[in-house]
């Protein structure tokens, strides 16, 4: 055991050390940096900070005259009363305030109100906080329960009638959430699957492996590399993760669209339990394809077609869309390939069912160690023929009877 965690320490070191690396794992955090960066510069710009005037002609602006402070985000513009249109007018063409809200004297009845500006209008939230005065004078009356309730406003959400499928006015922020995790997986998982053929066809090459295996056993050298290469992975997740966590605070301080994500923490656990063993499926492709080469480049035309396998959710994303317990996208949850990515890509429009969830842990952790074990016996037999490409049929014998010729 403790010469496996010496390959892995050699293997996270030799590929974390390199400038490519460093380049490929800072850029994303630093692409979402800057966006958010010019994003919030953008919202500054534009946010005009002079107050909002209202004109009550109805006299029903009276009982609550201030409202408190948001909880975040930044300062709330002010709301300024004035006691004729007029004056208001004056205010606005000597541009004291930015618009002005006239409540006519029949608002009771006709429930019409005039927003005077000049050429550009409120922003959203400026104009949210002058509802927010009508709604808590209007409810100023009311018992204190029922007021919170009608001053929060509507939160509506449509349910089918099986309980499988919800939309609420905040899906559509938070489907950018595991969208993003499955993007990020498709390219972080997958390339430390490359990572883990370059190592295995490169030493080949250089028949470093033939050093190594005078005091390593092939299981030792897999399982090293393999958790040396999870390790890679989780420092790029981590790092990327903690990148967008702070940028995410950082930006709902000024954006309000931010605000209104919430962290799907039981996704992010359930998909935690899908990452090891898919992972470790990956790994075993790679190993088999990089003993099965006589050179890199040959291991990465077959590595590509096969990462397709991984990837075929992103194709059929449409479908999740308009029917996400469809017997297709029931056959991806559950097939060990595609299991990590349609979860990932179902979760936020339905409710995906635990037996299939159970099941797809079953099998996709049933085939990464039925193809760990497989990679152990092709890398054994391609370190016996050093130099010769194996075809499949040699491969699949060697599987069957652990024949090595």
């Amino acid at each position: 055991m403790p010469k496996l965690w010496v390959i892995a320490k050699h293997e996270y070191l030799k590929i974390t050390r390199k400038r490519s690396f460093l380049l490929g794992t800072l850029a994303m955090p630093l692409f979402f940096v800057a966006i958010m960066a010019f994003a919030i510069i953008m919202v500054i710009a534009s946010e005009d900070q002079r107050p909002i005037g209202y004109v009550d002609l109805a006299g029903m602006l009276t009982t609550v005259t201030q409202l408190p402070p948001e909880k975040s985000g930044p300062q709330p513009v002010e709301l300024q009363a004035f006691a004729a249109e007029a004056q208001a007018q004056a205010a606005l063409e000597a541009k004291q305030i930015q618009a002005y809200y006239v409540l006519p004297a029949d608002y009771l009845t006709s429930h019409k109100v005039q927003l005077i500006y000049w050429d550009k209008a409120p922003s959203s939230s400026a104009q949210r906080r002058f509802d927010d005065l009508v709604r808590a004078n209007l409810a100023a009356a009311l018992p204190k329960d029922i007021a919170q309730r009608a001053q929060s406003g509507v939160d509506l959400t449509a349910r089918s009638a099986d309980g499988q499928q919800e939309v609420s006015g905040e899906s559509a922020v938070n489907i950018i959430v595991p969208f993003f995790i499955g993007l990020f997986f498709s390219i972080v998982v997958l390339s430390s699957g490359t990572y883990m053929l370059e190592a295995v066809a490169d030493e080949k090459e250089n028949r470093t492996i033939e050093v190594m295996t005078t005091s390593l056993t092939p299981g030792q050298l897999i399982g090293g590399k393999a958790a040396g290469l999870m390790a890679v992975s989780l420092t790029q997740i981590g790092i990327l993760a903690f990148t967008i966590v702070l940028v995410v605070f950082v930006g709902a301080q000024f954006i309000e669209a931010l605000r209104a994500i919430r962290i799907p923490w039981s996704m992010f656990m359930t998909l935690a339990l899908f990452f090891l063993p898919t992972f470790a499926l990956i790994a075993g492709m790679m190993i088999t394809i990089g003993s099965m080469v006589t050179e890199t480049r040959q291991g990465q035309q077959i590595a590509g077609a096969l990462n397709m396998l991984f990837t075929v959710p992103f194709f059929f994303i449409i479908i999740f869309f308009s029917a996400p317990n469809s017997t297709l996208a029931t056959i991806l949850t559950i097939f060990p390939t595609t299991s990590f990515l349609t979860i990932a890509l179902r979760w936020s429009m339905t409710t995906i069912p635990q037996w299939e969830l159970i099941l797809a842990w079953i099998l996709v952790t049933a085939s990464a160690v039925a193809m760990i074990w497989v990679a152990s016996r092709v890398f054994r037999l391609g370190m016996l023929r050093y130099g010769q490409r194996l075809d499949l049929k040699t491969v699949l014998r060697a599987v069957r009877t652990g024949a090595e010729g």
